[in-house]
């Protein structure tokens, strides 16, 4: 395995790391209604959790509502049974062919609460990153240690190693501080 090999598979895993924390901190409730609010819900259908986009399909006519038209009306219910079992913390009412999540304004404590979670989802993704690049840096000390790689191109290699680890938690803290000013603003 060569330097760049190495570098390439840090910064390919550090991207989905990356694109993780994006999906994770999008399905955390904001205010405003999103259908990435109920994209981690499963759905019992014929004995299978299924993803509700799976099975309905979603919009959100407004700013406070979603709305879930299953495409078969008898998951209605199914549907219904697993949002109420969901931590979205959300009612939904069905006239038996459309389901409405009205989305409620957020109390101050609630934006609170959101805010620390989205730091935690941040500071984890970070740890992740570190994780990466600490694999990375074994790789590299091992091909030194083996001979395959001067010492010269090693601290070359972990200043690249640091600089691309540095980019992407600076990635990271932009989502969230992001996420945090969605969150905060009223």
């Amino acid at each position: 395995m060569t330097v760049n090999e190495i570098l390439q598979g840090a910064e390919k895993k550090m991207t989905v790391s990356i694109e993780v924390l994006h999906r994770e901190l999008a399905a955390i409730r904001t205010g405003r209604a999103s259908s990435h609010i109920i994209e981690h819900v499963r759905v019992d259908y014929a004995g299978t959790p299924t993803p509700i986009h799976h099975l309905a399909n979603i919009s959100v006519p407004d700013a406070r509502q979603i709305l879930i038209q299953p495409w078969d009306r008898t998951m209605v219910g199914q549907v219904e049974k697993a949002l109420m079992k969901s931590d979205l913390g959300l009612t939904p009412s069905s006239d038996g062919q459309v389901i409405r999540l009205i989305i409620p304004p957020l109390s101050q404590e609630r934006r609170v609460e959101l805010t620390k979670m989205v730091h935690k989802r941040v500071e984890e993704d970070k740890v992740a990153i570190r994780n990466l690049r600490r694999d990375a840096l074994e790789h590299i000390k091992k091909l030194e240690k083996d001979k395959e790689l001067s010492q010269d191109d090693c601290k070359r290699a972990q200043d690249q190693l640091q600089k691309l680890t540095d980019s992407y938690i600076a990635k990271a803290d932009k989502l969230g501080k992001d996420k945090e000013q969605e969150l905060l603003t009223v």
